[in-house]
């Protein structure tokens, strides 16, 4: 299927041009709901789009929820799920997008089976068309982490073209959470995938953490060294293989990694504080830690108490970082994952997240 064949997304894409507008996307993971959060803690008056995370995959390729009770039996924001949460704010607020994300951290296995047979990539795009249709969303997105090799990228593609069979671009959307990483990135023929996809939504984060041989700002906006993966490499990257800049969505964290017994990056280290080396923001900066702001690799960071070296975004670095995106000419920014500030109900600590959130409207 060729580009020539379908002007109505690129058409699309100028148009936002035109308009000047941006997208402000967040995941919400669904999980998140056992933990008393909900959509409704968003603030919907800077953000257009939700990815709802995540939908499962069968062996056979059909698409189903993960989680029936938490997406569409539990009570959610007065109604039923978190899904019917989302419907619910879709009339509320007619500019929001709900895409549902299909796969995640556990997609490894599954997904190289499915893309790689005709039968089952077809089973895919028909179930995500009925689970979308039946649910009111806007369409899906793939989260395959990740097509590992030349196979799995030519199948990668395969997969997003039978999708556009069903789930034309006239009416659905469709994107793609891709990491920032050549390494990965370069199993994939990144003009072809512009013939099919909104958006790739570039995990410009975890570019160092536990498992790294020394310590680093682990969403840097730009590297330290030649070898080292930032945020500006992988957009550089994307766009160097044809893909439009209009169509990357940079990837911002809502949490910070931590580093024990480094005092900055480029140290050794010996293992990580919080949750499996992480901290959500609304845990930073940590209890009397100072929060300071590394402007030549634009990441924020603290020092000391339980967390050691923590390296993460706050609304300057946001802002930086939407700065960046309008340099560029990029579609927006997405986060992962919220609401990672919304817990605590002060409004001192609410604000602070749609601060984060809001220095990215642009």
């Amino acid at each position: 299927m060729s580009s020539s064949s379908r002007p109505s997304r690129k058409s699309r894409h100028a148009a936002s041009v035109a308009r000047v507008m941006y997208t402000n996307a967040v995941y919400f993971p669904n999980s998140r709901i056992y933990q008393g959060d909900t959509p409704g803690m968003l603030n919907y008056s800077c953000i257009n789009h939700v990815y709802y995370a995540y939908a499962s995959v069968a062996p056979d390729g059909g698409v189903l929820l993960s989680d029936e009770w938490a997406d569409a039996r539990a009570p959610v924001d007065g109604v039923q799920g978190g899904l019917g949460s989302l419907m619910h704010l879709k009339q509320k607020h007619p500019h929001l997008q709900v895409v549902l994300s299909v796969g995640g951290g556990n997609s490894s296995q599954i997904y190289p089976a499915v893309a790689a047979n005709t039968l089952f990539r077809d089973n895919f795009a028909r179930s995500a068309l009925g689970l979308v249709e039946a649910s009111g969303l806007d369409g899906i997105d793939i989260a395959w982490e990740y097509p590992s090799d030349g196979k799995q990228g030519y199948d990668f593609l395969a997969l997003l073209a039978t999708i556009r069979i069903h789930l034309p671009d006239d009416r659905f959307i469709l994107t793609a959470a891709l990491p920032a990483s050549k390494a990965i990135l370069q199993f994939i023929d990144l003009k072809v995938a512009a013939d099919y996809l909104d958006f790739i939504n570039l995990m410009a984060y975890d570019f160092f953490g536990t498992w790294s041989s020394k310590s680093g700002h682990h969403a840097q906006l730009y590297a330290m060294s030649k070898d080292e993966t930032s945020a500006a490499s992988g957009v550089a990257h994307v766009m160097s293989q044809g893909f439009p800049a209009e169509g990357i969505l940079l990837g911002i964290p809502m949490y910070g990694r931590s580093f024990l017994h480094a005092t900055g990056p480029g140290q050794k280290f010996r293992g990580g504080g919080g949750d499996e080396g992480t901290f959500e923001y609304s845990q930073l900066p940590r209890k009397g830690c100072k929060e300071t702001v590394d402007k030549r690799h634009v990441a924020a960071q603290c020092l000391g108490a339980d967390g050691g070296f923590v390296t993460y975004d706050n609304p300057d670095t946001v802002k930086a970082k939407a700065g960046f995106c309008k340099q560029k000419g990029l579609g927006g920014l997405f986060y992962w994952n919220a609401p990672a500030d919304s817990k605590d109900k002060s409004r001192k600590r609410r604000d602070k997240w749609h601060l984060r959130m809001g220095v990215a409207t642009f």
